[in-house]
């Protein structure tokens, strides 16, 4: 073991790193105040890191917003083609059914008239005063 001569050179921050060492300069470690090793070898990430983090996290959420939006979108459109395909369905319906008015309204012109040719279109009064016209005829 080496011997050091203690005299007026040395100082006391000297001889607190003298007594400190072990093996010629290597330092005991101190345990106050130490970290584990996990803490010390933790990798802390930058503002940057964090920032780029928080960038996709709200780039993730406005991806999803977009494809909710499509979706509702393309269900709008459905809708919009279901509602034009059943107004165009009415449409046809109620032009048939006109065509058929029309075509009754005509049917029923020619029955009328057709009744009055052979002359049953008369009301019950005109019938009955027709065959008091025949009785008292006949009668006479």
């Amino acid at each position: 073991m080496k011997r050091l001569a203690v005299g007026p050179i040395t100082t006391p921050e000297y001889d607190e790193w003298r007594v400190r060492r072990v093996n010629n300069n290597i330092l005991k470690s101190s345990h106050e105040g130490s970290q584990s090793i996990e803490e010390h070898l933790q990798v802390v990430p930058s503002e940057l890191e964090i920032l780029n983090k928080d960038f996709e996290r709200r780039n993730a959420e406005l991806e999803k917003q977009i494809e909710q939006t499509e979706e509702e979108k393309m269900n709008l459109r459905l809708d919009a083609d279901v509602q034009k395909l059943e107004a165009e369905r009415l449409r046809k319906g109620k032009a048939r059914a006109e065509e058929d008015l029309d075509s009754l309204k005509i049917d029923y012109k020619k029955l009328r008239l057709s009744m009055r040719t052979v002359g049953l279109g008369k009301t019950s009064e005109q019938w009955c005063e027709e065959i008091q016209e025949e009785k008292n005829k006949t009668n006479r």
